[in-house]
């Protein structure tokens, strides 16, 4: 049995794609830009906030304006951040079955810290032990700083742990740490794109982490 299970959060335990694409959208409003479909938003993600807003604004867009987008992005998606975004089914019996069970339990994301603090309040209270999203001074993932600072929070060892999200970031995140990793196919990229970037498990549901996790 894993000692320690830490999930990525949006696309993982949190559907957040409506409130994102809401928030991308009024940020590119405010500067006469074209607006970005929820699927556009949808395969901008995964690499932080500041990258999302790189790839949605047009092509050649200069550093400086870049900047002003990306500030009101955040400042709207502090306000907005939980209008729409929901758990995914069966996330929250899982969190209750892990624990219940001994389990530890974490998020690292890319989502900016302000974010991922309110939304685990929101969604999730209690349910998780430690969890850490984009700050100054920490590398984002795929850079494994995040997950082997939780790992030392909580006095565990990789190999003791999984790492659990639905992209290719959170694959390459799970090599770089040197830990087990579970791809989950509800979230924002399909059962072959993980494939193709080498997921080794990968599951449909929820309740599938529980088998996988408490046999270890």
């Amino acid at each position: 049995m894993y000692r320690l299970v830490i999930f990525d959060m949006d696309g993982t335990i949190l559907d957040t794609l409506e409130d994102l694409t809401d928030s991308v959208n009024a940020a590119l409003r405010q500067f006469g830009f074209l607006m970005r479909s929820k699927e556009e938003v949808c395969g901008f993600v995964g690499n932080g906030i500041y990258k999302l807003i790189e790839r949605a604004v047009p092509k050649g867009t200069a550093l400086e304006k870049i900047d002003e987008v990306h500030k009101v992005f955040k400042e709207y998606y502090r306000e907005h951040c939980a209008e729409k975004t929901k758990p995914y089914s069966g996330i929250y019996e899982l969190l209750e079955e892990l624990r219940k069970a001994g389990c530890k339990t974490a998020v690292v994301s890319n989502k900016a810290d302000f974010a991922v603090q309110e939304l685990c309040r929101k969604y999730f209270d209690g349910l998780f032990d430690v969890a850490v999203g984009e700050r100054e001074g920490i590398l984002r993932k795929p850079a494994p700083d995040s997950v082997l600072e939780v790992l030392k929070q909580l006095n565990i060892e990789k190999g003791d742990a999984v790492y659990i999200g639905d992209s290719e970031v959170d694959i390459e995140t799970a090599c770089n740490a040197e830990m087990d990793e579970i791809a989950v196919t509800w979230g924002f990229r399909k059962r072959e794109f993980l494939e193709e970037k080498g997921a080794k498990r990968i599951v449909d549901k929820p309740k599938e982490i529980a088998e996988i996790v408490l046999k270890g």
